[in-house]
């Protein structure tokens, strides 16, 4: 059974991802864009502009041209912004980077990605530089002064006339996230111009914004959800954006009260915060009408706990990297019975789950994989013609790798998933990468890291370690956390006899997952 929104079609602009999201710009003049949180500092919408415009042609100067890959290493700051859809203008491609990653995970993103150029901060600059360096960037660009790096200033100091640059929206890339996968090592996802806009112009039309609202850029822009359906959706709708470099609940609940933020894009372990940390009743949150919450499954208790506490209304949605941002999402109000949805599929796209294991198409409330079609698909991974096809059929379907089912009125449910990436605070963590950098260690024999329930963080990275040396658990975790980035931390760790294996030498994850819940709930 296939199923849609029952919306009309809505007319996606055929047009380059900057022309659209600028396309307001000329009745907003002087009204705030973006606003550094933690400072004040202000972009209006007449000032973005022509930041972008000179961006553009900065670039174009230097030699930067369609197709050329600009590295973007920085956190939630106005200027995101302006270098995102500076890059866009030129017919350039976006890589955004994780804030949090190591030198080792730059430079596997910079020499895959084939970044060119390199724009970040000086703070960033000790695990970027080393990177940029092995991999041959041509130049970098930092938002300040530091060493061995060229000024962003210099890129915006000239006549700002930007080059002509034809741009097909349908085939032509704008953005290349990096998407954990379960062998390990990310895979960019090569996104269109068409991927990025239809999705934000598609997504904004179920629960539309209004001329007031005001939004916090707390999720990170390089994450498709911050990207997409924050940092462009908000720009492209006309709003103001608070921008936070990063997350600090003080800080958070303080811009709420003091800029009035009205709507609110999270995270599950946000939204916990919001229903249960007792600082929030030290703030006045009253000016939030609206929180959205994706990237991971929320339980209807913590939805209907925050909704309750805030007096507001809460609604989630489901997507991924894949289909550049949501594919399924509640509209506001949500019926009741409805709690725990991720909400019907978007407008203009189609959605059906499939019989693991025969691939046939299933029926209501019967529990599969769920599939994806339609015009925000991604182009496919950079560089990965086997996994493409592993989860884009012949037909145009995106296996998403989750399962889940659709109620008799087409909301979908989310339940579990194929694949085996741990969602911690809604980063991918790839267990294989982190079992290959266990069993490098003298002292281990094998591994296995699976996901451990955690109230807070969604799940953990837990590891199963067989071991061949004297070492502790504390002295293992205490080496992978110096490894690697923040999120991809072992948190728990138990030694065991040996690891469950199938006859074909793949680990038995499933066993371990359930021996790990049964243990908690025990």
């Amino acid at each position: 059974m296939i199923f849609r929104n029952d919306k009309p079609e809505i007319q996606v602009p055929n047009s380059d991802l900057t022309s659209i999201v600028l396309s307001k710009v000329d009745e907003l003049g002087d009204k705030a864009a973006l606003i550094d949180g933690p400072t004040g500092r202000t972009l209006t919408y007449t000032q973005l502009r022509t930041q972008i415009r000179h961006l553009a042609a900065g670039l174009n100067q230097r030699g930067f041209k369609k197709g050329d890959v600009c590295a973007v290493f920085c956190p939630n700051i106005p200027e995101y912004a302006t270098i995102f859809l500076g890059v866009a203008a030129v017919g350039g491609i976006n890589t955004t980077i994780n804030s949090l990653y190591s030198t080792n995970d730059l430079i596997h993103q910079f020499k895959d990605s084939g970044a060119k150029i390199l724009i970040t901060i000086p703070a960033f600059m000790d695990r970027a530089l080393p990177a940029a360096q092995e991999c041959g960037i041509k130049e970098i660009f930092v938002l300040g002064e530091a060493e061995n790096a060229t000024a962003f200033s210099e890129l915006l100091n000239n006549p700002g006339i930007p080059p002509k640059v034809t741009i097909d929206p349908k085939r032509d890339l704008v953005a290349l996230p990096y998407s954990s996968g379960t062998t390990g090592l990310s895979k960019g996802v090569m996104l269109t111009h068409e991927n990025l806009s239809s999705n934000m112009v598609l997504s904004e039309s179920i629960n539309p914004l209004i001329d007031e609202d005001l939004m916090v850029g707390v999720l990170p822009f390089f994450h498709i959800y911050g990207m997409v359906l924050i940092l462009n959706l908000a720009i492209y709708r006309g709003v103001t954006l608070v921008t936070m470099p990063r997350f600090d609940l003080e800080q958070f609940l303080q811009i709420i009260e003091d800029y009035k933020i009205s709507t609110l894009s999270l995270v599950p372990p946000l939204v916990l915060a919001l229903a249960k940390h007792p600082l929030v009743d030290k703030y006045d949150t009253s000016s939030i009408r609206l929180i959205s919450s994706g990237a991971a499954p929320l339980g209807s208790e913590i939805e209907e706990a925050c909704a309750e506490r805030l007096g507001c209304q809460i609604y989630q949605g489901y997507g991924l990297t894949e289909v550049s941002g949501a594919c399924h999402v509640n509209s506001v109000p949500v019926p009741a019975e409805k709690t725990g949805a991720v909400g019907r599929v978007l407008p203009n796209t189609y959605s059906k789950v499939i019989d693991t294991e025969t691939g046939a198409e299933l029926g209501i409330n019967e529990r599969g994989e769920v599939l994806i079609k339609g015009m925000h698909i991604m182009v496919g991974y950079l560089n990965n013609d086997d996994a493409t096809k592993h989860c884009i059929d012949e037909d145009g379907w995106f296996h998403s790798g989750d399962i889940g089912y659709a109620d008799e009125d087409g909301y979908f449910y989310i339940v579990d998933r194929l694949k085996e990436l741990i969602k911690y605070k809604a980063y991918q963590v790839a267990p294989a990468e982190l079992e290959a950098l266990l069993v490098s260690h003298d002292a281990i024999a094998d591994a296995a890291v699976v996901p451990s329930p955690d109230e807070e963080a969604g799940e953990i990275p837990k590891a199963f370690v067989v071991l061949k040396g004297d070492i502790s658990a504390e002295e293992i975790m205490s080496w992978v956390a110096n490894e690697v980035a923040p999120h991809k931390k072992i948190r728990k760790l138990e030694f065991v006899d040996e690891i469950p294996k199938s006859a074909s030498g793949k680990i038995l994850r499933r066993v371990l997952v359930e021996q790990e819940r049964a243990n908690i709930n025990s």
